[in-house]
């Protein structure tokens, strides 16, 4: 197993996972600036709405473009595996929102340069930041050996 994790087809695999990360991450962060900002929502509900459409773009990525080969499962039972990895995610994400989030404004008020941007506004994108990130391991390493585990030896193919 820790030779498949180092093997070049697992580092393109994980690029891969990367790359489709950052496009959803890019969902995830202009989802919940529109509803922070636009729509003065809360960030556990925002971030929770930006986290499933991040989690729904991801899917479709990863099933036809990082994990090709993983096809031979049906639809609907990886999409299934693959929100309740998320799920779990979630379970991770939340707590980091909830606690994070306000020691960070007085970080940022108090920060000593003058930035151009609102420190409530710093505050809930470090925050989100900080726990995209750690649930990004986590979905990479569980999706790969439970959701994706149908994936064989062969090639990745570009």
């Amino acid at each position: 197993m820790a030779s498949e994790i180092f093997s070049r087809k697992e580092r393109v695999r994980f690029m891969r996972f990367a790359v489709v990360g950052v496009i959803g991450a890019i969902i995830d962060f202009g989802v919940m600036n529109l509803l922070t900002q636009l729509f003065q929502m809360d960030l556990v509900p925002a971030g929770t709405i930006s986290f499933i459409s991040a989690v729904t773009s991801n899917f479709i990525w990863n099933r036809y473009w990082t994990y090709p080969e993983s096809r031979s499962r049906p639809i609907a039972k990886q999409l299934g595996m693959f929100f309740l990895v998320n799920l779990a995610g979630m379970a991770i994400r939340i707590p980091i929102l909830y606690f994070l989030e306000p020691p960070m404004h007085p970080f940022f008020r108090n920060f000593g340069w003058n930035l151009p941007l609102d420190p409530d506004f710093l505050a809930k994108n470090f925050t989100l930041a900080f726990a995209v990130g750690v649930v990004m391991l986590w979905n990479f390493f569980v999706n790969r050996y439970w959701t994706y585990n149908d994936v064989d030896d062969a090639p990745v193919t570009a």
